[in-house]
């Protein structure tokens, strides 16, 4: 069994010949959970898009559990799990019904899916709110729901984007606890977030920035290889110190056009 279950490489994205992603390559292990940070249209969303084979990459190559992305896109849509900060729940109907419904959707033997509903909804605490109907519930509440759904088909992979966004700090927590178990339990997490409290949970992290992978490695590696405390700090950091190189390779190639001009 291969030790990474998702392997991206050389990423690169256009829309109308604009470069959105640029070169971004990462893997993600079994039993880890790996972290995107970055601010809003750095790419991270267009990064999961290409992986759940929403968009297609204009370059570069996607592997997940083994099957490379480009040639079948369905298999790899069945081995994602993908919850994202917009909750995909029907919001009349009761908790138990929307699992069953998505345990459907996913083709679920019956004899299976009891067992499978049973254990997630144990491990997230659902079982005593099986009958209450969705839109009465918490926002972290819905968060748990929406966990079970995306993992009903036991994907090896599961994607999180922006889970917690909205939710209150206690809830944060309990879910984060889940997703450190599950990763225990062997599951890969790929995950997006602006807090960066949350990032100090991830196995390894990288900071997305004008569609380039800027840093990467584990919380601890990187303060210590940046020599700062947190991991805002690292962000902020490393964000300046890109944008100082970029402006200087601005600066580089004009004065050579301007030398070349007065020739």
């Amino acid at each position: 069994m291969a030790s990474n279950v998702v392997e991206v490489k050389d990423l690169v994205k256009r829309f109308n010949k604009r470069p959105v992603l640029r070169g971004v390559s990462f893997t993600i292990s079994r039993g880890s959970i790996y972290g995107l940070l970055g601010p809003n249209g750095a790419g991270k969303t267009t990064i999961i898009k290409i992986i759940c084979g929403v968009y297609k990459a204009s370059e570069g190559s996607v592997i997940v559990d083994g099957l490379n992305l480009s040639k079948h896109v369905e298999k790899v849509r069945k081995k994602i799990g993908y919850m994202s900060q917009k909750f995909t729940l029907y919001e009349d109907l009761s908790v138990d019904e929307n699992i069953r419904f998505y345990a459907n959707i996913y083709g679920l033997k019956k004899d299976t899916k009891a067992k499978r509903i049973e254990t997630l909804t144990t491990l997230v605490g659902l079982t005593v709110r099986g009958e209450d109907i969705v839109k009465t519930l918490s926002g972290g509440w819905k968060q748990r729901l929406a966990l079970v759904c995306a993992l009903l088909h036991e994907p090896p992979i599961l994607i999180l984007d922006e889970p917690t966004a909205g939710v209150d700090p206690v809830s944060r927590k309990m879910f984060w606890n889940i997703i450190r178990q599950l990763a225990r339990e062997g599951l890969a997490v790929l995950v997006t977030t602006h807090y960066m409290d949350e990032a100090e949970f991830c196995d390894k992290i990288s900071i997305i920035y004008d569609g380039k992978l800027i840093i990467e490695g584990t919380p601890k590696t990187l303060r210590e290889k940046t020599g700062l405390r947190t991991l805002g700090e690292v962000f902020e950091e490393s964000v300046s110190a890109y944008q100082d190189r970029e402006t200087k390779t601005r600066e580089a190639k004009q004065k050579t056009k301007t030398k070349r001009g007065l020739k």
